[in-house]
This record gives C-alpha cells, structure tokens and sequence, in this order.
C-alpha cells in the first residue's frame, strides 16, 4: 500500500513552519563559531599535565580526535619520553576505522608497536591486570554531547577501574559541539544501557571533563566510589560557542551538521527508519522505502569503515535531506527537535512496525514512545521533561568549568 502525496506535503509543512517559527522566536544568546586555533584544549597544555606524569607508566584511553595541532597525543608523549604501557580505544578502535556497533579487537597498533586494548563489545572495562602495570591513565577522546554517544560510558568504567585499583585517571578536556544547551527526557534507571548510564537528558551540555567531574561527585560509579581525578580544561571556551571539529568525531558523523542533527536523529535508529547511514552523509537525511516520493531519495550502500550492511542496502528510500536546515536547527536556539519523528510516525505506522526494541534504550524512557504513539504534540510532550530537566540542570551547575549559557 503506498501512501498519499498529502503525508509528504504534510511533513514538508511542518519543516517550513519549524523553519519560521525559529527564525521569529526570541532566543537565547549563542556565542562565536570558534576552531581548533581560537583555542587550547587540554592536550595542548603540556606545561600543566607533564609534572603529573613525570615518572610515571602511562595508559592512554585515546582515539583518532586525539591530537595535539597535528601529532597524535600518543606520538607527542613518546616523543616527550614518556613511558606509555598501553593504549586503551573505544569504539570505533584507536585509529577511528571501525563502523558504530563493530567488534574492536585488541592489538598492536602498526605505527607505535604499543599494545591496544579494546573497550568495546564484551570488554568494556579494563580489568585489574590491564592497570596492573600502569600508574596513570590519560582520557583524551573528543565526545559529542549526547548521552548515547557512548564515548562517556566508557570514561565511565575506565573511572571506576581506576577507582578500584587506585590509579590516577586524568582528562585532558575538549570543548562539546553540543555544549550549548540542554533538553530531552531524562535517563530512568530501569533503562541504564551502554548508550545511557546516568540520570542525565539526551543532551547534557557538559563537555568531559565536567562530565567526569559529575560522575565522581554524584558517585555514579560502582558502590558510590569515587577516583583520584585531575583535568586539564580548555582555554578560551564557553558554553556559548559552537565549536567547529577539527576532526570528525567517529565515521558516521562525517560534517558539523551531522553532528548537530545527531541527537535528534538518533532516536530514529531505534525505528524503522534509515539514517542515511550506507551514503556519504550519514544522520542529515532521514527515509523509508515505504513512504511516498518527497522529491529527495537515497540508496544506502556498504561502505567499509562506515556501514558494511547499512539498512535497507540497495533500496531506495524516500526522504527528507536535512543538511540545509542545520544551521536553523542550531544558530541561537539548541533544541532537540520531535517534529520529524513524529511526522514519520505518522506516516508509517500503519503500514510497517515503525519502533524495535531499542527505542526505549536511546530515549532512556518508555514514556516518550508510549506519547508518540497516543498522538501527543511535542509541545506536549516537550513539557513533560522540564521537572527532571530542571533538576538535572541544578546538579549540572555544580560541576561546570565554564561560563554557561544562562
């Protein structure tokens, strides 16, 4: 059964209204595009973290975004002399080559000859023996700002490793692209996953080093413990500022403006509608096969390093491409946006199963399905979150570095 012409015209609609409405609506203030040279981020400031470190056997938890200009913050300590054990990578692996959700074995890194020890898959946590031989461990890994950007669920357990084995852990702080504002429903504890581990909304406004901060002084690790902690913060930067990545952050999220369109598009991969993953701008566009033509479509292919079986591979899937309206999304008023999962719902719902059974995880509630489903308007459900949000945002404050945005 194909749909109507109107379902699309609809969806189109409401983007124009979007677009309107946030171009009249007052705003809060949002600061200066800023780059990697209006800076200096954590790793740059070796005359801070070098004393710490002096002497010491040395892990690093480190990735592609790992960089000091233009050395890799490992490179630059064996450089400096160091005595680096071992290298610890998160998903996507330490060089940034493996696609979201991919196995990441441990191995030894070709340039380096350092061991690399994986914290993905069934590893999550290093155990007792991988410190058994270090003093410190290093945390320089550039985040999104998104609770299921699951880069800040593995400082989570590095932490709580050093918490339990003594060991200093040390972040060397990087500015967060979605810094600027706060919003989505909060984490509910039955739905604690890999993609949400604490009580924090979807878009937290906290960049890692705060985000370290707040799980020791909540004592969100294991049994209320907590890890000797020290950070290097970022000069020049505040909340306010929409920070242009100097390097893409993991392989499918390529552009800034799939980095700004992340946390609201991520929920969709909790249904059945395709991301763009399988094309070269993956979370800018959103489609379906079923759904009825909109002028825009895409075929998802396999593309190594990015999705080998991306869904719906060799289908074309009828769409909306999103990368114009980033910057309205983003210029002055960080939110995240419920109109296009909504709309598509709408569209879908009766012709094809529109949730699976990871919704529920990425939303970190079952409350935000059960209102799309009762046909609630996101204005609706949008005041739902503020008691917890305004909760949320008082435990924030307590752990910020920076000047904020209100």
């Amino acid at each position: 059964m194909k749909f109507t012409r109107p379902a699309a015209v609809l969806f189109l609609l409401a983007l124009y209204a979007f677009t309107c409405q946030s171009q009249n609506m007052v705003t809060k203030v949002v600061g200066k595009d800023i780059t990697a040279s209006d800076i200096k981020v954590g790793a740059e400031q070796t005359a801070t973290y070098f004393p710490w470190i002096k002497g010491k056997r040395i892990a690093v938890v480190a990735n592609v975004t790992s960089m000091i200009k233009n050395t890799h913050l490992v490179d630059s300590l064996l450089n400096a002399g160091f005595d680096i054990k071992k290298v610890f990578c998160p998903e996507h692996g330490f060089r940034g080559e493996s696609e979201a959700g991919e196995d990441i074995a441990s191995t030894v890194d070709a340039k380096t000859k350092l061991p690399i020890v994986s914290l993905y898959g069934n590893n999550k946590k290093p155990k007792p023996e991988d410190l058994a031989d270090v003093d410190v461990v290093i945390f320089d890994i550039q985040d999104v700002g998104a609770r299921f950007y699951t880069y800040i669920s593995t400082m989570h357990y590095v932490m709580e490793a050093c918490a339990e084995n003594n060991k200093l852990f040390i972040v060397l702080d990087r500015p967060n692209p979605n810094g600027y504002y706060v919003d989505g429903p909060v984490l509910e504890k039955e739905f604690t996953s890999f993609v949400g581990m604490h009580p924090v909304p979807i878009v937290h406004g906290m960049t890692t080093a705060e985000y370290a901060c707040m799980i020791n002084g909540e004592k969100w690790l294991s049994n209320g413990i907590q890890c000797p902690l020290k950070f290097v913060k970022v000069q020049n930067y505040n909340h306010t500022d929409l920070y242009q990545l100097p390097q893409k952050p993991s392989p499918n999220l390529p552009t800034m403006e799939s980095v700004y369109l992340y946390p609201t598009f991520c929920l969709f991969e909790g249904t059945c509608i395709s991301v763009g993953r399988g094309t070269n701008r993956p979370f800018e566009m959103i489609g379906h096969p079923l759904l009825d033509s909109t002028g825009f479509s895409f075929t998802p292919k396999s593309i190594p390093g990015m999705s080998k079986k991306p869904l719906y591979e060799g289908l074309t899937c009828k769409g909306y491409d999103f990368k114009n309206y980033a910057a309205v999304f983003i210029k002055g008023y960080g939110r995240l946006y419920l109109f296009p999962l909504l709309e598509l719902y709408k569209q879908l719902n009766t012709k094809t199963e529109f949730f699976n059974d990871y919704f529920d995880k990425l939303a970190g509630t079952a409350k935000l399905k059960q209102q799309i489903i009762s046909g609630a308007t996101e204005e609706a459900i949008r005041k739902s979150w503020e008691p917890d949000l305004e909760k949320f945002k008082q435990i924030r404050k307590k752990y910020l570095l920076y000047n904020d945005f209100e």
